[in-house]
């Protein structure tokens, strides 16, 4: 009896229902800060949640629901839900029995309160058959366990030569493969896209393949790949962090969460590319325009170079400080081109400051960038041509880089191309890419690089997404810029929020080659970064729907596995006036991870994505043993997931559902 008392307990949840609070500033706050805000010309439907064809005309029409078996709905039917704030709704065992047996009526996409506790295991797990709770309950055992987890590669290994490639394949489909994983490639995956999609949950695809090789051969592929063949001088000026070091060149050292790539040759960043667009096919065909990628750009080209374009960046920033003061990107210093000038006004009648002059990108409010990037992204421009400055006492042009051999600059050419192709297969597929920030050493040239892709791409719609990491010092400041770049500019901002992968690996570098700690001191500093850049970017959304602009030119993914961070979102959602329906922000957690966050968001009409994995069994190994290891830190977060998986195990034998078949009528926002 006490068992049945605590079973009933635990069914019987309290859901705080939010409710999009509607009012908006007084008309003269709106139309002051609408003044002052920069008009944006083109508007256009497209977001983070949806393609360039509105989830009504491909979402709906075109739905197909694996389990389930209604007929295609119709785009009048679309219903959200009307929530009402801060009312509490209380859902007894009886109603919840209710609604698993009767589904919404065909022609109407079901939608759920949503408990911003989080402890609802229907809501969790109703997308999961009894099996696959088991198989998650005792892979999170396993998690659990510190030892098995430390040498679970191993362990792996072992299995693999004890049981041979069959049964070894088999073990692993069983266990962790088949719950980290959705399947070995872009065919077998389309069921389990198709059954997230049926419970309202997008996918972002990976393909999780990666080498597995010694740290002895990392090292040595790394030096190799940073080091020019005029080699690595460090002249006048140069900064140590932009400079390979050997005791640091194994780039998974001390990382668990984030696929590493070490460069080989330019062949091998071809068949990456290739990758990477049958990933956006995969995507495309099977989730109907709402669909991601992600994408490294360390696979697609020599790292050396994303090293010295980095360095250009912040000597760039240096150069700017001390002819001006202050600190910051370029944009940041408000100078305008006639402010140049002056500075250079000693140097009289010199032709190569003119030049210069001409070249720096800059609108009425100022100077954006020293250089012209977009010869860079259109593979037209010479690096070790581009990146020079006139020296401010004696007129000549010094370089920011080190002379760059042609093959070098054929290279760097080559992996501009290879991001071009992928993009451009991204917007005829009407798919989004999302970039993948790394070690801060090649963030600054990434996050250029992928801001440049924004500028070229993102003019109707977000196509192109950065990332962001919010335990770094200086994000908040960086994603400030990033927007008031792409509203200068006028194209559409794409950013994934994160906390970061690599903390350890950037504290011990930085420690070792003698630079600035780039992390925040604290999980307590992460989280306030986090909560504050998210503000920021929600801040400017509703100032653009107070301005009756078009609110969706800022699309930002939550992608945090920190539920209090969630409910931080929703509920500066609700106090802003932002609704799920304005599909400006969405939710994203990795596959086998958190379910019970990301299920209940889109079972309750939020926009919410799985980071998906594909890949042959062998070959996912590495990612496998990541995983493993992610999860042996995050104990508390397993701890809940394992009582709410016993909850529902529990209650699915209790009820006679060992054989229940999931069956979804929701439709992804």
């Amino acid at each position: 009896m006490a068992l049945l008392r605590s079973l009933s307990a635990q069914r019987t949840a309290i859901s705080l229902v939010y409710g999009r609070n509607s009012s908006k500033s007084s008309n003269s706050v709106a139309v002051a800060a609408c003044r002052s805000f920069h008009q944006r010309g083109t508007r256009s439907t497209s977001t983070v949640g949806e393609g360039a064809a509105s989830e009504s005309t491909r979402g709906v029409n075109g739905a197909r629901f694996l389990h389930s078996g209604e007929r295609p709905l119709q785009a009048s039917a679309v219903v959200q839900p009307e929530l009402v704030s801060g009312e509490t709704v209380k859902r007894s065992t009886k109603q919840e029995s209710s609604q698993e047996r009767n589904p919404s009526p065909a022609g109407s996409p079901q939608r759920d309160p949503l408990d911003v506790s989080f402890n609802d295991p229907i809501a969790a797990f109703k997308s999961k058959t009894t099996g696959e709770l088991i198989r998650a309950y005792l892979v999170y055992m396993i998690c659990s366990s510190e030892k098995l987890v430390e040498h679970n590669m191993t362990l792996m290994k072992l299995a693999r030569n004890l049981l041979g490639q069959k049964l070894f394949v088999l073990l692993m489909k069983s266990s962790f493969y088949g719950h980290f994983v959705a399947g070995e490639n872009r065919h077998t995956i389309v069921p389990a896209l198709e059954r997230l999609r049926s419970f309202g949950v997008k996918p972002i695809l990976d393909y999780s393949v990666e080498e597995d090789i010694t740290q002895e051969e990392a090292e040595k592929r790394e030096v190799e790949s940073s080091v020019s063949s005029a080699g690595d001088k460090k002249e006048e000026g140069s900064m140590p962090q932009y400079h390979v070091d050997k005791s640091f060149a194994d780039r998974r050292y001390k990382v668990s969460s984030a696929r590493t790539y070490f460069y080989l040759n330019e062949a091998t960043c071809e068949r990456n590319m290739e990758i990477f667009i049958k990933c956006l096919e995969a995507v495309s065909g099977a989730t109907f325009g709402t669909g991601i990628t992600a994408i490294k750009l360390t696979a697609l080209g020599r790292p050396q170079l994303l090293l010295q374009l980095s360095e250009v960046i912040m000597r760039t920033r240096k150069y700017m400080e001390d002819m001006v003061g202050g600190q910051g990107n370029v944009l940041t210093h408000h100078k305008t081109i006639k402010d140049l000038e002056k500075y250079y006004a000693t140097l009289g009648d010199n032709k190569d400051v003119k030049e210069f002059l001409n070249n720096v990108t800059s609108d009425k409010e100022g100077i954006l960038h020293l250089f012209p990037w977009s010869g860079i992204v259109d593979e037209d421009s010479q690096l070790s041509d581009t990146f020079r400055v006139p020296d401010p006492q004696t007129g000549q042009m010094r370089r920011l880089i080190s002379q760059i051999p042609p093959k070098e600059e054929e290279m760097f050419r080559n992996m501009i191309r290879r991001l071009n192709t992928i993009v451009k297969a991204a917007a005829d597929l009407d798919v989004r890419i999302m970039v993948d920030a790394e070690q801060t050493y090649f963030q600054p040239a990434i996050s250029r690089i992928t801001l440049e892709m924004m500028r070229k791409y993102n003019k109707d719609k977000a196509i192109v997404f950065n990332t962001y990491q919010c335990y770094l010092r200086e994000t908040f400041r960086e994603v400030n810029t990033d927007l008031e770049q792409a509203k200068r500019q006028n194209f559409y901002f794409g950013a994934k929020l994160v906390r970061g992968a690599y903390m350890d690996q950037e504290r011990d570098r930085a420690k070792s080659l003698g630079y600035p700690d780039p992390v925040n001191p604290t999980f307590e500093a992460t989280t306030e970064m986090y909560h504050k850049t998210l503000s920021e970017c929600l801040r400017r959304i509703k100032l653009m729907k107070d301005c009756d602009d078009d609110a969706r030119k800022i699309g930002i993914m939550v992608a945090s596995h920190n539920e209090d961070t969630v409910r931080f979102a929703i509920q500066q959602m609700k106090e802003i006036g932002i609704s799920p329906e304005d599909k400006v922000i969405c939710f994203g957690q990795l596959l086998g991870m958190c379910d019970y966050i990301t299920f209940p968001l889109g079972q309750a009409g939020y926009s919410a994505y799985k980071y998906i994995p594909y890949g042959p069994v062998e070959e996912v190994l590495p990612y496998l043993s990541r995983r493993a290891q992610e999860n042996k830190g995050v104990l508390k977060k397993i701890k809940k997931e394992k009582r709410l998986l016993l909850s529902e195990i529990r209650r699915r034998l209790m009820r006679g559902q060992l054989f229940y078949k999931p069956k979804g009528n929701y439709v992804p926002i």
